[in-house]
This record gives C-alpha cells, sequence and structure tokens, in this order.
C-alpha cells in the first residue's frame, strides 16, 4: 500500500472511529460489537481505496459499510431468536430505509457520541477500565499507544479493554444519556475519567518525561466534544477552563534539557495566551449558566488568577486561599487541603500553612503522597528550619515514581542544609 494512502486511512479513522463506533452502538446494542463492526469497515477501506480511492466524504463509507455489518448482524440474531422482536424491528427499518451517503454520520450523530462517552466512562467500570476504554473508543488510540502513555504492560491494556467490554455486556447496560439524579454521578465519572487523563499528560505519575503534551491535548479534544454535547452543564465548560489554562503552561514548565520547572519559576511570556484565552472564554460560559460555581470551575478560577498574574509576585495569593477554601466546603478532601495550605502559606506566611499541612498529615489517603512532604518540606525551608525540610525532601523523592520529580527532589534536599 502507497504510503500516503496508508496515512490518509491512519487519519480518517482516527477522525472517524469514534462516531461510527457511537452509531453502531445505538443499532445493535453492544459497544464491543460496535466495535468489532467499525473494524470490519476499515479493513474494507484499507482494500478498496487503494484501488478505488478515498471518498469525497470517507467518514459516512466507513459509516454505510459497517451498518450493512451491522445488518447482517442482526438478521444472525434474530434467525436465532426468533423472540428479539425488537432487533427485528430494527433490522426491518434498516432494510426498508438506506440513507446517502452525505447524512449517514450526521444522522443522530451529537446524541450517538454522548452515549458513548457515558457507556465508556460507566461506573461499574474500575478506573483504569474506563481510561482505557475512553481513549480506545473516543480517543482512537491503539492499544500499544495507550500502554506507551501509561507505562504499563500492553497485555494489561488490552485485558482491561476486553473485560471492561464484557462488563457492559453482561450488565446489559442501555445506550442512553442519564437523565434526572442519575446524571450529577454520572458525568461526575466523565469528567473524573478526562481529567485523569489531562493530568497523566501534565504531570506524568512515572517514567523519564515530567510532561506527556499528547495525554493532555486528548483529554482536551475530549473535553471540548463533550462541552459542545452538554452545553448545559457548567462543569464540563468548567472542566475545560480549567485544563485549557493549564495547558498554556506546558512549554513553560520544562527546561531544555527536560528538568521541570515549577510555576512561580517559569517564564510566563512562554504561557500559551491562545489557550488563555480558551480557558476564561469556558469559565464565563459556566458561570453564565447562574448555577453555583462546582469544583472543576472553581479549580479553573484558581487557574485564572495565575493566568492573570503578570509576574509570580503579581498573583493574588489571598483571592486564591479564598477559593480553596470554598473549594473546600464544595468538594472537602485531604488533597484540596494541602493546595489551600499552600495557598494560605503564600498568602498569610508558611506558619500558618504549615498548620493547615499538620492537620491533615496524618490522613490515610495521604500516608504515600509525595507531594505532603514535598509541601511540608518547601514551609519548613521557609521558617528556616532546613534540617527539618531536607528529610522531608528526601522522603518526597523516595515516593515519587517520576525520574524527573526525584532528581528535582534531591536537588532541594541537598540545597536544605544548615
Amino acid at each position: 500500500m502507497a504510503p500516503d494512502i496508508n496515512r490518509t486511512i491512519d487519519a480518517v479513522w482516527r477522525m472517524e472511529q469514534a462516531k461510527v463506533i457511537a452509531g453502531l452502538t445505538r443499532i445493535v446494542r453492544d459497544v464491543g460489537v460496535a466495535e468489532e463492526l467499525a473494524q470490519d469497515a476499515l479493513v474494507a477501506a484499507l482494500k478498496q481505496w487503494p484501488e478505488a480511492g478515498v471518498p469525497n466524504n470517507p467518514g459516512a463509507w466507513l459509516m454505510q459499510a459497517a451498518k450493512f455489518r451491522a445488518i447482517d448482524t442482526l438478521r444472525r440474531r434474530s434467525r436465532v431468536d426468533q423472540k428479539h422482536e425488537e432487533i427485528g424491528r430494527e433490522l426491518a427499518e434498516l432494510e426498508r430505509t438506506t440513507p446517502d451517503l452525505d447524512s449517514a454520520l450526521d444522522d443522530h450523530v451529537g446524541d450517538d457520541l454522548l452515549r458513548l462517552v457515558f457507556i465508556s466512562c460507566h461506573p461499574i467500570l474500575s478506573t483504569e477500565a474506563r481510561v482505557a476504554l475512553t481513549l480506545r473508543l473516543l480517543g482512537g488510540l491503539t492499544t500499544e499507544e495507550i500502554a506507551r502513555a501509561f507505562l504499563v504492560p500492553e497485555p494489561t491494556v488490552a485485558q482491561r479493554i476486553v473485560r471492561a467490554k464484557r462488563s457492559l455486556s453482561e450488565a446489559n447496560v442501555p445506550f442512553e444519556v442519564p437523565r434526572g439524579a442519575d446524571m450529577a454521578a454520572r458525568l461526575s465519572s466523565v469528567l473524573e475519567v478526562i481529567y485523569l487523563i489531562f493530568n497523566e499528560g501534565y504531570a506524568a505519575t512515572s517514567g523519564s518525561d515530567w510532561t506527556r503534551p499528547a495525554l493532555c491535548q486528548e483529554a482536551l479534544r475530549l473535553g471540548r466534544i463533550l462541552a459542545e454535547l452538554a452545553p448545559q452543564e457548567p462543569e464540563v465548560h468548567g472542566l475545560v477552563a480549567l485544563m485549557e489554562i493549564q495547558a498554556s503552561r506546558l512549554r513553560a514548565r520544562i527546561s531544555p534539557t527536560g528538568e521541570p520547572i515549577l510555576l512561580l519559576d517559569q517564564d510566563r511570556a512562554r504561557w500559551d495566551q491562545l489557550h488563555i484565552r480558551r480557558g476564561f472564554a469556558a469559565l464565563l460560559r459556566a458561570d453564565g449558566l447562574g448555577q453555583p460555581l462546582g469544583p472543576y470551575a472553581l479549580q479553573a478560577a484558581i487557574a485564572a488568577c495565575h493566568a492573570r498574574a503578570r509576574t509570580a509576585k503579581a498573583t493574588d495569593w489571598v483571592q486564591i486561599a479564598g477559593l480553596y477554601g470554598t473549594l473546600a466546603q464544595v468538594s472537602p478532601s485531604p488533597v484540596i487541603e494541602l493546595n489551600r495550605a499552600v495557598a494560605v502559606g503564600m498568602a498569610y506566611g508558611p506558619a500558618e500553612g504549615l498548620k493547615l499541612v499538620d492537620q491533615v498529615a496524618g490522613e490515610p489517603s495521604l500516608k504515600s503522597y509525595y507531594v505532603l512532604p514535598t509541601v511540608r518540606g518547601d514551609l519548613l525551608e521557609k521558617l528556616g528550619r532546613k534540617r527539618e525540610a531536607r528529610v522531608e525532601f528526601e522522603r518526597a523523592a523516595a515516593l515519587t515514581k517520576n525520574e524527573r520529580e526525584r532528581a528535582v527532589l534531591l536537588a532541594r534536599a541537598a540545597g536544605a542544609s544548615d
């Protein structure tokens, strides 16, 4: 196959895969079967397009090819079990109507994509399975790419995806957008998955890279899609705002030789102003819906405070500390309290910050969290208690799995000497 046509097919597949799988899931009611049918359509494209040429609407071509295979699947099902009246009705409707190629993808595409988002992030799945399935079905990443991004063995990722699809099928999870009280819980799961993907790109938990920008971009793409599919949900816009503003710092977070550069030491001229403007716009959309700001929107408001400050010294730490106080009330957690301690330390002095840190230091959930001793070490160093600070930095270095982070912490430990 010619390299150009190969690249074209790969690009088309990455752009259209989620739409095709979403449309097929509406028909066959099984995300695993839908993915197999979509793969069959891709195989057909690989065979036909090199000779016949790429269609004018390649996404619609893939959808149509996959729908023909879906009809065959439904026909086989109806022969196996004549009691499946709903399948029979769907089959009759599909065979009666032959949608033209230009409208094949547009019909129901928004609803179908939103349903696929909620299925991929369903709470019955483990967090790791939700992340893997979302990147596979909605991000179009291969199993190998997901494994490489999260530094886990490829068979492990493959197993997670297979088990996730089996779990969804066995639980007979409906292909629908949740309503009423269920909507908030399910939406929370979706936002959590997208932000987990972003955070792994923004501050890699392990390995030799400090950041993985490709994962940040993938999370941003998913967040932007979700914002268009669910425009009345303020927390969706809040999450997009948070990711946009944080993504603006990516170039400034790493030195030319790959070392991490902390927020207060970054060259703010390198912050991406387009991302910042997009973040501010998303935050305005969240605020404009007339509901109290949720956890993601509040974190975006905090990020916006940093983005507005032209220099680190100009940062309004009093406002940030106040926002963290509100966030702690809306979504209480030891991690938020730890972040609030940092802001309070900057606004009112390291002694006040240390008091808050020590209040949460015994939390079991923070036992292996390297940020706790990092923050405590920083505050102790500012108070002149360098020997204690060195111990905390060394402890943090032992806890982190990221090689770049470890090097920074060990350097801080070496510098914190009497």
